[in-house]
């Protein structure tokens, strides 16, 4: 999972969630209630991006076994408030949810696909019916929910083409139903209702093929659609970096007929005029439409990947795209008709990639777009200017599972690391001392570590200290900036230490990770000054990004990409596989850490001094792969679980310790693998607060609760053991909020 959670302590109340947005376009919509909702790795959140003058997720929906492609809302032809929305997965799956901030999880029947779902689109009817449409590999399916039951209605198979994009439309002034989708050929293919639709009946009359629109020179991306007076405007935007408009016109039989004698009837002095071609389609009984193109817009460097449309309330009409060149365009047409960039967003610089879609708000007022990373940006328009947008404050989280966390020491804040490569700091953001509680929002307020690997593991050794490790046999540590410090402080009020004085006054501003790097190199004071003005080509991608930055907000996702690193302190060498565990002692003076191994050898335990970074001693204990360490919070023992379905218990040997000027463990007792408790490997363990208990949680679904004989030298037993549903434990009993 790619969601963090945060309660109140005896609560079920979520204080905090976080996740990222899956990296795939149509991955995220935007409401006339006013909520986002977007998929998470195998999950949908729905996200309310006007909490208290801030962001926060709201709810999370779970029932997909594979990524989370696309989610769509069920919209009222009435811009009422959303109620229903759909989300489509790489489990072939597509599943209809109501969305209730009281009853979780609340949904119908799996919609069984032949392939991943990739696009949704629908159109309400009349008795509370919507028509859905779902595009798989080379189907596209229909169905018809009436919030009780859904139906299958019509399934459309593409021949040697995959569908990309797909809209649901009415024309003006009729009950045709219209629907485009476009392929990986470049063409936009046109579907007609035979006949209108009839509320009396429970089937849906069929769609059949009347046109096929080409222009575009790669796969189509994106489709929407939107009433201009009489006619629909659809946009359709391509891999080619192009943007289409046609221009759909209802025409009636005569017109129709009058318009193929006009054409006929073209002689060559007419023929040297521009024209604008109009081809008229028939679509059903006295149904016709005359479909042109309106206009060609090119803004973008990249593949776009999403437009949408918004009419304004004064009748303006908008066009937003998004781009893996990293920018978003809204577009307007000029007094005379034509379409031209009004404004440009977006990321500049830096070592990221662009945008897989954007949507507006209702009122137009704001636009989001979410990118490569996972990370949501949100822009709202000055009320001084139209043509002024200014970056606004969203949540965001990982876009990839989870796989470690820590508290720091004072509980000021939660360290994650996850797959996605990056390692994120969540605080709390406090406005000000005399506002109420309901004032405080937790907010992601750095990235730590931007890595090329898939993270693993961390051990926090200080209030700004940590250690990580990913899928290398490398051990990195890390301390926090000045610039991060400062910030840090301003934003959560955070109180002055003695150790993040010492950070301010002798360590660097920030960090950057250099071209085809994996480290986070210092950037000092110095190496900011001299940093020339960009005069020659190479100066376009400079050696240093970082740019000290000073918040008294959560930073946006720009900055947290690279004016949030922290520079790494040490390296340390010593495994001869990919690091899996890592723990800490409470003082942060001992570092422990296991990696994947397949014999006794590989599955030793490193202990590192902190201080000088050297290794203190290896310890023998297991066969295979350590899943997880722990120290006891008296750092007296040090717990370790293992994939050979047994724990090991190591004690500080104090008159070695005190012989050696250092800490030194040796084994205390060992369980047995054939009278285990657990039958299948040890996941999870940790100590209570007064070291007296400790816990093992394994994939058998069993928790095993040990405690100490009443001898001062007994062994560790079993007091509780206990079935448990969750299979991944990951217990952090020692803090609670």
């Amino acid at each position: 999972m790619s969601n963090i959670q945060i309660h109140k302590n005896n609560s079920n109340y979520t204080i905090y969630a976080s996740a990222g947005c899956n990296p795939t376009p149509h991955c995220a919509d935007w409401g006339d209630n006013g909520l986002i909702v977007f998929g998470a790795h195998n999950s949908v959140a729905v996200l309310d991006p006007n909490y208290n003058n801030s962001a926060r997720q709201i709810a999370t929906y779970t029932g997909h076994e594979g990524r989370v492609n696309t989610v769509h809302w069920l919209r009222s032809s009435t811009f009422q408030p959303e109620t229903y929305f759909i989300s489509g997965a790489d489990d072939s799956n597509a599943i209809v949810w109501k969305f209730d901030k009281q009853a979780k999880n609340v949904n119908f029947e799996p919609l069984k696909h032949d392939g991943p779902v990739t696009d949704l689109s629908s159109r309400q009817l009349e008795n509370n019916k919507w028509l859905i449409a779902a595009a798989a590999e080379q189907t596209v399916t229909l169905w018809i929910f009436d919030t009780i039951k859904i139906t299958l209605a019509q399934k459309i198979i593409n021949q040697n083409s995959y569908t990309l994009g797909l809209c649901l439309f009415q024309l003006p002034k009729s009950d045709q139903l219209l629907l485009a989708f476009g392929n990986d050929k470049g063409n936009v293919l046109i579907w007609a209702q035979d006949k209108a639709f009839e509320l009396n009946n429970t089937d849906l009359d069929p769609f059949r093929m009347v046109h096929q629109m080409t222009g575009h020179e790669d796969w189509i991306r994106a489709l929407d659609a939107v009433k201009d007076g009489d006619d629909i405007l659809l946009a359709s935007s391509a891999q080619d970096n192009f943007i289409r408009l046609w221009r759909i016109s209802k025409r009636s039989a005569e017109q129709a007929r009058e318009n193929s004698v006009d054409i006929c009837n073209i002689n060559e002095e007419d023929s040297e005029e521009i024209r604008v071609e109009e081809k008229i389609i028939h679509l059903c009984a006295n149904n016709w439409c005359a479909i042109s193109l309106e206009s060609v817009l090119y803004g973008h460097e990249g593949w776009v990947y999403g437009v949408n449309w918004h009419r304004s309330k004064e009748n303006d009409l908008r066009l937003l795209s998004v781009s893996i060149d990293k920018s978003i365009i809204i577009w307007a047409p000029s007094e005379d008709g034509v379409w031209m960039e009004q404004v440009r967003v977006g990321e500049v610089g830096g070592n990221s990639l662009g945008f897989y879609g954007g949507k507006f708000s209702s009122n137009g007022k704001s636009i989001f777009g979410h990118s490569y990373q996972g990370g949501f940006h949100i822009w709202h328009q000055s009320p001084e200017s139209d043509n002024l947008w200014t970056p606004g404050i969203i949540v965001g989280g990982h876009f990839d599972e989870v796989r470690d966390l820590a508290w720091a020491p004072n509980g000021e804040y939660l360290l994650t690391v996850s797959a996605d490569q990056t390692s994120r700091i969540h605080a709390p953001w406090r406005r000000s001392s005399d506002e109420e509680d309901a004032a405080v929002t937790w907010h992601e307020l750095a990235r730590p570590q931007v890595h090329g690997y898939d993270m693993q593991t961390l051990a926090i050794l200080s209030r700004y200290k940590f250690a990580s490790g990913a899928e290398e046999k490398i051990v990195r540590t890390f301390q926090a900036s000045t610039n991060f410090i400062e910030n840090f402080r301003r934003i959560t009020g955070a109180q002055a230490d003695v150790e993040g004085d010492a950070v301010l006054k002798n360590l660097p501003k920030g960090a950057s990770v250099p071209s085809l790097g994996l480290s986070n190199k210092a950037v000092y004071s110095a190496d900011i000054d001299t940093v020339p003005q960009q005069k020659h080509i190479k100066d376009e991608y400079p050696e240093n990004y970082f740019v000290p930055v000073t918040l008294d907000a959560p930073p946006q996702e720009e900055t947290l990409m690279q004016n949030t690193l922290w520079p790494e302190m040490q390296k340390l060498y010593g495994h001869g596989f990919e690091i899996y565990s890592l723990a800490a002692t409470p003082d942060g003076k001992v570092l422990a850490s296991a990696c994947r191994a397949t014999n006794e050898e590989h599955a030793q335990i490193i202990l590192w001094d902190t201080t000088t970074w050297k290794q203190i001693q290896k310890l023998a204990g297991h066969k295979l792969t350590v899943t997880q360490l722990r120290f006891s919070p008296d750092s007296r023992l040090l717990l370790s679980v293992s994939r050979d379905r047994t724990w090991t218990l190591f004690e500080r040997a104090e008159e070695l310790t005190v012989a050696n000027n250092q800490p030194f463990y040796r084994i205390k007792q060992k369980s047995a693998a054939k009278v285990s408790v657990h039958s299948r490997i040890i996941w999870a363990c940790d100590w209570s607060h007064d070291s007296k208990y400790f816990l093992t949680g394994g994939r058998d679904a069993v928790l095993g609760v040990w405690t100490q004989g009443d001898a001062e030298k007994a062994d560790w037993g079993l007091c509780l053991k206990k079935r448990t549903r969750i299979l991944l434990l990951h217990l952090l009993l020692h803090l609670s909020l």
